[in-house]
């Protein structure tokens, strides 16, 4: 594969321990949780890690796989988003996807080696271009979650939720543009908040964006 920045390549690459969680069932997709330093302490990478497998059961993943999620703030969002899609704003959830093409917002051709799918708001997913041999023994990578936190919190506060509903949603949506739903299409729609809600019900959510208990420390 090709194009990832380093950082995202760091982080679907590195060894992470596995921590407890209540998706024993699903040991073989394994999330590599990544909280930039401005939000270390704010929230469980346990729980995240159950939300993105939620998101890969609930789409039928099977096998083994790994996903990396990043919770980070506007500015790296933005800069991805206007590099990867071409839009210069922020935006909630990214989905960096190993296996999908997606679409390209901004003008002209965009990236050759990249495409991105659209997100929950305003989010896109990417494709990386090139042939890539896995060694023996790896996980499937199926690529990287970027989620806003600060983008995140004004969308809870506009939605009238919790930050936890608000994250549990966006993550839940980045997980199912890694392996090919999207919501251009109202049938497409459809079928993605149906899988959304069989994830978010799994977690304890009984709708999207509804209130929940809150994961915090």
């Amino acid at each position: 594969m090709i194009g990832l920045p380093a950082k995202l390549w760091a982080a679907l690459f590195r060894n992470h321990p596995f921590e407890n969680c209540s998706l024993d069932e699903l040991p073989s997709l394994q999330v590599l949780v990544s909280v930039d330093e401005l939000y270390e302490g704010e929230i469980y990478s346990a729980w995240l890690e159950d939300v993105a497998r939620a998101g890969l059961a609930a789409a039928g993943v099977a096998g083994e796989a790994e996903v990396s999620l990043l919770i980070t703030g506007d500015e790296t969002v933005r800069a991805l988003n206007a590099e990867y899609r071409g839009l210069d704003e922020t935006t909630d959830v990214l989905s960096f996807s190993t296996e999908h093409h997606g679409h390209w917002e901004g003008e002209g051709d965009g990236p050759t080696d990249s495409h991105f799918l659209g997100s929950d708001e305003t989010g896109g997913n990417v494709e990386e271009g090139g042939d890539f041999v896995l060694p023996p023994g790896m996980p499937r990578p199926l690529g990287e979650i970027i989620v806003s936190w600060p983008q995140a919190q004004r969308q809870a506060s506009e939605h009238g939720v919790s930050l936890v509903q608000e994250l549990a949603h966006l993550v839940v949506h980045g997980a199912l543009h890694l392996v090919g739903y999207d919501h251009v299409e109202p049938e497409e729609t459809a079928l993605m908040q149906a899988r959304e809600r069989e994830a978010l019900r799994s977690l304890s959510f009984d709708r999207l964006r509804t209130n929940g208990s809150c994961p915090l420390p």
